[in-house]
C-alpha cells in the first residue's frame, strides 16, 4: 500500500513533512510500520501551489530514498497547500504516467487503496468519461481513473459528493459485473483553495488516514501514519469519514458513497 502526505496553512516548506522529520514520507518509502507492505518503491510524486492556480508537479519512478533530487526540491519549494506520495503498485506498470499525484487542471488527487477486479472493470470505468476526461487518461491505474471518474461526476462544483458517486459508482459495477466488491480508499485532493481527505472501504480494513497541526495559524497535516512518536499529537481519522481543511481550519464530515444495496449482481441476474 503507498504512503502520502497532505498539507494546508501558513507557506510551509515541503522537507517538513517529506524529509525532515524522524518517520518522514522518504523513511516510509522504505520502512513504513502501519502498512501491509513496508516498502514503498515504485516511485513518487509531489504536488504543490504557488502563485498560479494550477499546480506544480515532480514525480519519478525512482524509490524516494534514491532520487538525488528530492531532497533538494523539498528543501527550497515552500508552499501553502500541497501533497507529496510515496508509491507500492498494485495496479499499473512503474512508470512516471502511474505515479501520484495526479493533476488535472487546477486539481490534484493522490490515493492509497484498491479496487478489487480492475482489470475486468476498467473498460466500464472508461466508457462513462466524455472525451474531455478520456483523453486526460494517460496512466493505467485505478487510482487515475477514480479521480477522472470523480471530475466528471462533478468534482469541481461539489467534491465530496462527487467523489461519493464516483465510488459508488464502482461499487455497484462491481457488483453487477463479478458479484462482489471490494474497494479500500484513502485519498487526499485539492483545487488549491481547499485541500479534501477521505477514508473509506467497503470491508473493516479501510488504509489508515492521520491529522495533526502544524506550521501554527491553523494548518494541518494529513497523512497515512504519523511523521513522528508524539503519539498525543495524531489523531486517527475513523472509516466513512471526509476531512475539509479550509481557510477556516478543520471540518470533518461522515462519508457514504451512493450504492444501490439491492442491485443484483450478474449471477442473480442471468437466472
Amino acid at each position: 500500500m503507498c504512503r502520502w502526505a497532505a498539507y494546508r496553512g501558513e507557506p510551509l516548506y515541503l522537507e517538513e513533512l517529506v524529509s525532515s522529520p524522524a518517520h518522514s514520507l522518504i523513511e516510509q518509502s522504505h520502512c513504513a510500520m502501519r502498512a501491509k507492505t513496508a516498502t514503498n518503491a515504485d516511485g513518487f510524486g509531489l504536488a504543490w501551489y504557488g502563485d498560479h492556480p494550477e499546480p506544480g508537479r515532480f514525480r519519478d519512478v525512482l524509490p524516494a530514498w534514491s532520487d538525488c533530487n528530492l531532497k533538494s526540491l523539498a528543501r527550497q519549494i515552500r508552499s501553502p497547500l500541497f501533497l507529496a506520495h510515496v508509491r507500492a503498485a498494485t495496479h499499473g506498470a512503474t512508470r512516471r504516467d502511474n505515479c501520484h499525484p495526479f493533476v488535472h487542471g487546477k486539481w490534484s488527487f493522490m490515493h492509497n487503496g484498491q479496487i478489487d477486479h480492475f482489470e475486468q472493470l476498467r473498460r466500464p470505468m472508461e466508457s462513462m468519461l466524455d472525451d474531455e476526461h478520456f483523453h486526460a487518461r494517460t496512466g493505467t491505474t485505478d487510482s487515475e481513473l477514480l479521480f477522472l471518474l470523480a471530475l466528471q461526476f462533478g468534482l469541481r462544483d461539489r467534491p465530496l459528493a462527487a467523489m461519493a458517486e464516483a465510488i459508488g459508482f464502482v461499487e455497484n459495477l462491481s457488483t453487477h459485473l463479478m458479484g462482489t466488491a471490494r474497494v479500500r480508499f484513502t485519498s487526499a485532493f485539492s483545487d488549491g483553495q481547499t485541500l479534501y481527505a477521505v477514508r473509506y472501504a467497503t470491508d473493516a480494513y479501510a488504509p489508515t488516514l492521520y491529522a495533526a497541526p502544524m506550521g501554527g495559524k491553523g494548518g494541518y497535516c494529513l497523512v497515512s501514519e504519523p511523521l513522528n512518536d508524539e503519539t498525543d499529537t495524531w489523531v486517527e481519522i475513523p472509516a466513512r469519514s471526509a476531512v475539509i481543511l479550509s481557510e477556516k481550519g478543520l471540518d470533518a464530515a461522515s462519508f457514504e458513497p451512493v450504492v444501490d444495496r439491492s442491485a443484483a449482481p450478474r449471477e442473480a441476474m442471468a437466472v
